[in-house]
């Protein structure tokens, strides 16, 4: 049976590849990966095994990230072109184009307990685009406030709405060509 030690030290290229995105200086990602394992140490004692390891650790990394972005201004992100690539899925009402629709995903909760799921969407996560992939983090794992997200980035709240609809669109369309359309395919 791993010990807590070796189970941490195969998270640990997870927790940096995540800590990296959001941090975007190498430095800074690794002392917040060594702090958030030195704290999990620390408590291991009172870590509950009905949890999983990988979820804890990521929440203690998820606060010590929050706690460096809250404490350091962060230069503005450049701003994305304002062409919406996704438009076209769009009618003139807003509404999809029925043979753009989203396609069926069947049962979410199960998706979530996959391990390929999320190996998936660990991958389509990292082909979007570092800005939109860092605010899309930053508010949907992090749970950071718009008005945050604004503030440490040096955006505006439009500017950080458009970027969050366009990396949801972008995993949208990803989590459909690579695993919910093939969803026979792939083993259970």
């Amino acid at each position: 049976m791993k010990t807590i030690a070796d189970q941490l030290e195969e998270i640990r290229p997870g927790m940096l590849r995540f800590a990296l995105l959001q941090l975007r200086d190498r430095a800074t990602a690794e002392d917040a990966v060594q702090e958030a394992l030195v704290a999990a140490l620390a408590a291991a004692g009172r870590f509950e095994p009905r949890a999983r390891l990988r979820t804890w650790v990521f929440a203690i990394l998820k606060r010590k990230i929050v706690d460096i972005l809250r404490q350091h201004y962060r230069e503005p992100l450049a701003a994305e072109p304002s062409a919406d690539p996704f438009e076209p899925l769009f009618d003139e009402g807003g509404h999809w184009r029925p043979e753009d629709r989203p396609a069926a995903w069947g049962d979410p909760l199960q998706a979530l307990e996959n391990a390929q799921f999320w190996r998936i969407f660990d991958a389509c996560l990292d082909h979007l685009p570092e800005n939109r992939a860092r605010v899309f983090m930053m508010r949907e794992f992090l749970g950071l406030e718009t008005e945050e997200i604004c503030q440490s980035l040096g955006m505006s709240q439009s500017n950080c709405w458009v970027l969050l609809h366009r990396a949801r669109m972008g995993l949208r369309l990803c989590l459909e060509s690579h695993w919910y359309q093939n969803e026979g395919d792939r083993p259970c």
